[in-house]
């Protein structure tokens, strides 16, 4: 019963908050339903005796969250006073994800000292879980996990192509122009008089 109940309650709030990740419209709201997703996901592995996959969750994903969250602000321009303005409205929500978060640990940790029968089979083979699961990954779902792999390229190339922006008298570097360059080109040698200064050198035509 307890696993049941850990399982519903872990599956239901997994998919409540991946689907408020998407329905927020703010995107620090948005930020605190993945933390609670990825919490969530990382439960249900426990509970599956996948303990690598739940600490690989919880310490890449939510540990790159920050990251995540200031790339975030910074494609979208927030106003950050109005954001320390508005601290106190994200409160609530705040609260209400610790607390679901603190109940599900309470759960995973309860049913994982409880040792509870479960449904998940051992393995006999002598294989470890790390092992058997980069086995399955990398022969049976291999051409999966290239199909995701290529779906995250084309979301980076989109996030680049959309940030891009076109500027007016910003100085572009010239990959050509720089290579081109000869040494009578760079450098120019002067014969300093004591006493007296060097004037500026103008930049080249051909600096790039």
């Amino acid at each position: 019963m307890l696993i049941a109940i850990s399982f519903y309650l872990l599956a239901f709030t997994a998919v409540a908050a991946a689907f408020m990740v998407v329905a927020a419209r703010n995107p620090v709201h948005s930020v605190m339903y993945l933390i609670l997703t990825f919490f969530s996901a990382a439960g249900l592995f426990v509970l599956m005796g996948a303990e690598f996959l739940a600490l690989l969750l919880v310490m890449v994903y939510v540990g790159a969250v920050a990251v995540l969250f200031l790339f975030v602000v910074m494609m979208l321009d927030v106003d950050f006073a109005e954001m320390k303005e508005g601290f106190l409205s994200y409160l609530p929500i705040g609260g209400l994800v610790a607390i679901i978060l603190l109940i599900e640990m309470i759960l995973v940790g309860a049913t994982y000292a409880s040792k509870t029968p479960s449904t998940v089979v051992d393995r006999t083979d002598g294989q470890s879980n790390l092992q058997a699961f980069g086995q399955v990954l990398y022969t049976d779902y291999a051409g999966v996990f290239e199909a995701a792999g290529f779906v995250l390229l084309v979301a980076m190339i989109g996030a680049i192509v959309l940030t891009l922006r076109t500027r007016e008298g910003v100085r572009k570097q010239d990959a050509m122009k720089q290579m081109a360059r000869t040494r009578e080109d760079g450098v120019e040698l002067v014969d300093i008089a004591p006493g007296q200064g060097i004037s500026p050198m103008k930049p080249s035509s051909t600096e790039g």
